[in-house]
């Protein structure tokens, strides 16, 4: 698979991340699949595998909080990660 790479900033309600957040969780919850949408009608398909690595980090600075969640695992038969659009 070619290298992917995705990024958007959007500023989403309280509810709009909610679903983003729970579709995260639900994919590492259950494991297999997780569909995040990306706007405009647009969704990204991951397949969690069963152990990632997490880095969590949360920043106050200038009267602004940001939190980062990352996650990564490899790609491997066992764990792909991006599916392809044609799922």
């Amino acid at each position: 698979m070619a290298d992917v790479s995705f990024e958007r900033t959007k500023s989403l309600s309280r509810g709009e991340a909610a679903v983003w957040l729970l579709a995260l969780s639900k994919g590492f919850t259950h494991g297999g699949e997780v569909t995040l949408p990306v706007g405009g009608g647009g969704a990204v398909t991951l397949r969690i595998p069963d152990e990632v690595t997490a880095e969590f980090e949360v920043e106050v600075e200038n009267g602004r909080v940001q939190v980062e969640l990352d996650f990564t695992w490899s790609l491997t038969r066992s764990a792909p990660g991006i599916l392809p659009a044609d799922g």
